[in-house]
């Protein structure tokens, strides 16, 4: 069986846990692999390979496991992350809460929940300086953020669902996310926090030049479009799980929809979601009975 470590290699603890981990399951016969990293303490000779890995174990905050879900990718891998980050709401323990080794072997044992998330598709259309048209598609496990780039005061664009056009607005862009997003991004631009049992998406214009734009939830089987006005022309910023796409061109509209694979997420059951809720954004340590 086979165990792929991705580490914030940037953080002692984080290495120091991950080594741990590796001497402890590599004397239970498991085969222990790292995710490459230009960071990385641990030489690594070639492309680590995650495939046929029975457990992905993340090590950091959310960002790592973001980019553990993106090496995943389709392959619907169990994630586990443990938390050695700041925020760490996506993350399922720390050690400061619990035991490790006693977390990864709940999760070897088949003790965790699996919490699917769903996942966001996003196709970049972009008018290439040849007239011609490019399109950069990406999946993130968060969401998709178009935002007025450093030579535009605002951005100007249409939003429309599966054909229904929503509005035209003005301002400094829109976050389209997942439910596993909405606590981010979407959130500080004033959106809802949303259970990641909703399979739908979460649309939330970023500083709206008007105050009737609301945030709004879609279907699973919705599809966003955001097309830039031609109106007022501009160049935006555009990201995935905050990932920059680059291109030569000029974009001219993006299409999300929901992704065709989950990302799969261990924790220790529904109440973990809420649990984070109130500790994260409420700031509540403990529950007096």
């Amino acid at each position: 069986m086979k165990i792929f470590l991705v580490a914030n290699y940037s953080k002692d603890e984080a290495v120091q846990s991950g080594l741990t981990l590796e001497l402890w399951l590599t004397r239970q016969g498991y085969e222990v692999v790292w995710a490459a990293d230009k960071n990385s303490k641990i030489a690594v000779d070639h492309t680590p390979d995650i495939d046929g890995s029975e457990l992905v174990i993340s090590l950091g905050g959310d960002g790592t496991l973001l980019r553990a879900a993106h090496l995943v990718g389709a392959r619907e891998i169990p994630i586990l992350g443990l938390s050695y980050g700041h925020l760490g709401f996506l993350t399922a323990a720390s050690p400061q809460d619990r035991d490790i080794l006693g977390v990864v072997s709940d999760a070897l044992a088949g003790e965790m929940h699996v919490s699917r998330r769903a996942t966001i598709a996003c196709d970049v259309h972009v008018v290439t300086p040849d007239g011609g048209e490019e399109v950069i598609s990406a999946t993130g496990l968060n969401d998709m953020a178009l935002a007025r780039g450093p030579l535009s005061d605002m951005v100007e664009f249409d939003i429309s669902v599966s054909g229904h056009h929503i509005d035209r607005l003005r301002g400094d862009g829109v976050v389209v996310s997942t439910a596993t997003g909405s606590t981010g991004y979407a959130l500080s631009a004033g959106g809802p926090i949303v259970s990641p049992d909703f399979d739908g998406m979460v649309c939330v214009p970023i500083a709206p030049h008007t105050i009737q734009a609301r945030a709004f939830l879609t279907s699973p089987s919705d599809v966003i479009e955001v097309t830039m006005s031609r109106d007022r022309p501009s160049q935006p910023a555009i990201a995935v799980d905050g990932q920059y796409i680059l291109s030569e061109g000029v974009v001219d509209r993006v299409v999300s929809r929901r992704g065709d694979a989950d990302i799969l997420l261990l924790d220790y059951g529904p109440e973990s979601f809420y649990n984070s809720v109130s500790r994260v954004f409420y700031g509540v340590r403990r529950h007096d009975r």
